[in-house]
């Protein structure tokens, strides 16, 4: 049980907000040791792991690709082309790519998305720039900006997560067929689950595409009461100016 003070130490770890890469291994490094694992064995373990964990480290290839689109103007782009699409505001736009990302997942197009792949460079500045249209091209306030970026990732998150388990492929259908099968006897097929998994897709979209399409309104009723406090504010200072 010794062993198990190595989750501590991840805890503490991302408590006080540490590197998580090192608190990771950091937290191997003592697992380890408490396991009466020589330096070499650790080292031994570090490097097997990574070298069948290779994918991992793919983002090494994709950030700076990423990067230099964005630098090229991938994100001005994609606000000029939300532009040019007067009815599609944010919450019908994040819709369809909640439709779109469910759709993708589940037929094993897994990473055809993702926060670092589409949500930065393109979902989240297109869902800002019809945010920014529906308040009259002026920018948006911070606190609501955050919130369509917020609201971009969840859309991701919720196609992703709902839409895979309708691939009968995929990692976790494939765990969850191999633990029944071979911890009670049975004979569950991966088909099975999948076709189990659309009705909690259909949920899904319909509830959380509920919640974006009322996005909206929120959105044009916090413009309102931000548009005002700042219409308020400039004539108050404009009515002090006058004075003085």
């Amino acid at each position: 049980m010794i062993v198990l003070l190595g989750v501590l130490v991840v805890v503490l770890g991302f408590a006080t907000r540490r590197n998580p890469l090192l608190v990771v291994g950091v937290a191997g490094i003592v697992t380890g040791l408490l396991g009466k694992l020589s330096p070499v064995e650790i080292l031994r373990t570090f490097g097997d792991s990574f070298a069948s964990s290779r994918s991992v480290t793919i983002f090494a290839i994709t950030l700076p690709v990423i990067g230099l689109l964005e630098r090229n103007g991938l994100q001005q782009q994609a606000r000029t082309l939300i532009g040019k699409l007067g009815k599609l505001t944010t919450g019908r736009f994040l819709t369809l790519y909640l439709f779109l990302r469910q759709l993708t997942a589940a037929v094993g197009l897994q990473t055809i998305g993702g926060p670092a792949q589409s949500v930065r460079p393109m979902i989240a500045p297109m869902a800002e720039a019809a945010a920014e249209r529906q308040n009259g091209g002026r920018p948006l306030p911070e606190r609501l900006r955050e919130k369509v970026r917020s609201h971009a990732s969840g859309s991701d998150t919720v196609g992703l997560f709902f839409g895979e388990d309708c691939f009968l492929a995929v990692g976790s259908i494939l765990l969850i067929t191999g633990f029944v099968n071979s911890t009670y006897d049975t004979h569950l097929e991966p088909l099975q689950l999948a076709l189990w998994a659309i009705p909690s897709a259909v949920c899904a979209f319909l509830i959380h595409g509920a919640r974006l399409l009322r996005l909206d309104r929120t959105l044009e009723r916090e413009l309102a009461a931000s548009n005002a406090g700042f219409t308020a504010h400039d004539g108050g200072n404009a009515a002090q100016e006058k004075v003085t």
